[in-house]
């Protein structure tokens, strides 16, 4: 039986979290880059996503971010666009919920843009009025159960 030799297995890769919930400093887009949003994850690394100048690109997960940085559908990203394929693009950073509202504020993404909240953000919506989630019974209607 072999003896291993390695430092570890996956749950070593696992433990290796940097913190990335503290706050960073805002990155703008800089000339060959633009902001997009993510349409949906094709798998492979790759994901489709619409350009803020109205452009539908596929999207290459750069190897720093994969399986470290998640990304989902609805998320705001920093793109690169590629000189030699406008149809492609690179992901070069995700934009946290705040800081993606940041860039809304200061007009950076344009306001028609919707900003994916999570699930936090969509229950408020919901809320139209009480008795809407549960059916009430009399209780003959009990009775003939």
């Amino acid at each position: 039986m072999p003896k291993n030799k390695g430092k570890g297995g996956k749950n070593r890769k696992r433990g290796k979290n940097e913190a990335d919930d503290e706050k960073r400093e805002l990155v703008f887009k800089e000339d060959g880059q633009e902001y997009a949003q993510v349409q949906r994850m094709l798998g492979n690394g790759r994901c489709e996503a619409t350009c803020i100048d109205g452009v539908k690109r596929l999207c290459h997960i750069r190897g720093k971010m994969h399986k470290k940085v998640w990304i989902a559908a609805g998320d705001i990203i920093l793109v690169g666009l590629r000189d030699y394929q406008d149809d492609k693009a690179d992901v070069i950073l995700k934009y946290m919920p705040d800081e993606a509202r940041l860039l809304k504020a200061y007009g950076e993404l344009p306001e028609n843009t919707r900003l994916n909240e999570g699930i936090a953000g969509g229950l408020d919506e919901e809320d139209d009025g009480p008795g809407d989630d549960y059916i009430e019974f009399e209780d003959e209607d009990i009775d003939k159960l």
